[in-house]
């Protein structure tokens, strides 16, 4: 039998073990029953369970997924709306999400792709310092899709 501070109290009978527990008003669970003799350990098993939600909510936090974040560009964006879109894909970079950059044609603009292409190349050149491209822009029905990936920040 172990206490709750890792002290050895010995081999003794599951009775007395029991008995010791509820004298210091604590749980006695068998940590290993396989050995012999099997061990058991005295500790507050309400505290014990909340200690390990609290770690194991920890852990999740770490783990965060890194969802695609995802931008949307069109044909005829100005300089300005572009620069705010640009801003906000470096973020989402900088906070290690991916990012899919959409620019979506409609009409008319669907006859100057080589354009278009050429615009979202000066984009995805401009996010350079932040992201690498994964996938180069190619054309998906009336848009033009392509995805970039965060610069590790081992490499900063």
């Amino acid at each position: 039998m172990v206490d709750e501070q890792g002290e050895m109290l010995g081999v003794m009978p599951t009775s007395e073990a029991l008995a010791k527990a509820k004298e210091a008003e604590v749980d006695l669970v068998e940590i290993s029953p396989k050995a012999k003799p099997p061990v058991c350990k005295t500790i507050d098993f309400g505290k014990f369970l909340y200690n390990e939600q609290k770690k194991e909510k920890a852990q999740k936090q770490n783990t965060k997924s890194h969802e695609i974040k995802g931008i949307r560009l069109s044909f005829r964006i100005g300089p300005g709306d572009m620069d705010r879109q640009r801003n906000k894909a470096a973020e989402f970079l900088q906070d290690q999400h991916p990012v899919r950059v959409q620019m979506v044609m409609r009409g008319r603009e669907k006859a100057h792709k080589h354009l278009a292409v050429q615009k979202m190349k000066g984009f995805l050149e401009s996010l350079k310092e932040f992201g690498i491209v994964e996938q180069s822009p190619k054309f998906s029905g009336f848009q033009i899709v392509s995805v970039l990936k965060p610069v590790s920040k081992n490499n900063n």
